[in-house]
């Protein structure tokens, strides 16, 4: 018995005595003394024998493998840092995601909605707008309206807003958040290789957007932050901001968040007011 498995065997031990019946669906019974889950309910929700369990849980059992692994991070609750350390205390390295995520915490959510002064979007890592607050939509556009595919940032703006003759939403950056978005976007495609929807997105732009083509030739990962954008706006007009992005780095996601630069202060506060109503314009 090593270091290792007697680390595993109590990290195992630790996660079942958490999780009451109640959390999985079983009656707790009435003469239930163990804290938690009993070891036979681990195994039949895991779907490997109790006696498997038990010499694992008394560091006395070969290393499970990757598909054992994922049957216990399911059976006990695991998050995924916790699921993570299953894997390494295993000696099994986690398998990487198969595609980037487009599930937003709650907490980033709230947050967007705690900026009522600041446009903020969240993008996945295939720049997919996945989470907006209220000032975005006014600021950019009304995303709820919009499909999934439509939502797409990278295949708006290779895409949609080439074939309209104009960029998108910005007016003074256009060239540095295409070079910023391919690179990115190459670095996507090295991390989920086998992920289809980003084998599907970068063939689409690589087959119909030119200019998308000769940036992700030329192989370039290191991207510089857009620190400064201008979005000409229908109805207040030009909207002048400062851009600061965070990053969700277990998530491979980014917050993008858009505060009024000097001069452009009235007009957030317009947007604010006008939302997403459609207003008409004089001529």
């Amino acid at each position: 018995m090593n270091r290792q498995e007697r680390e595993l065997a109590g990290f195992l031990r630790s996660r079942r005595e958490r999780i009451t019946p109640a959390d999985v669906g079983l009656p707790a019974g009435p003469r239930r003394r163990t804290p938690g889950l009993r070891r036979e309910e681990v195994a039949q929700l895991a779907y490997i024998s109790t006696e498997y369990y038990t010499r694992l849980e008394q560091a006395r059992a070969p290393h499970p493998s990757r598909e054992v692994l994922a049957q216990l991070s399911r059976a006990l609750r695991l998050t995924d840092p916790e699921r993570d350390h299953l894997h390494h205390l295993a000696g099994v390295p986690p398998a990487p995601p198969r595609g980037p995520s487009r599930e937003v915490r709650q907490s980033i959510v709230d947050l967007l909605d705690r900026l009522p002064e600041a446009a903020a979007i969240v993008l996945s890592a295939t720049y997919e707008v996945i989470a907006w607050n209220n000032l975005a939509a006014a600021l950019m556009e009304d995303f709820s309206l919009l499909s999934r595919r439509d939502r797409n940032m990278a295949r708006r703006t290779f895409l949609s807003s080439r074939e309209e003759g104009c960029p998108l939403y910005g007016v003074s950056d256009t060239d540095e958040f295409s070079r910023t978005m391919a690179q990115h976007l190459r670095t996507t495609a090295a991390r989920y290789p086998d992920d289809p929807e980003v084998k599907s997105l970068v063939t689409e732009l690589r087959t119909r957007s030119p200019e998308f083509a000769e940036l992700w030739a030329t192989h370039e990962i290191s991207a510089r932050p857009t620190l400064c954008k201008t979005f000409r706006h229908p109805v207040v007009g030009f909207v002048a901001v400062h851009c600061d992005v965070l990053d969700i780095t277990d998530r491979d996601q980014r917050v993008f968040i858009y505060t009024a630069a000097p001069g452009s202060e009235e007009a957030m506060r317009l947007l604010s007011v006008v939302g997403t109503q459609r207003m008409d314009v004089p001529g």
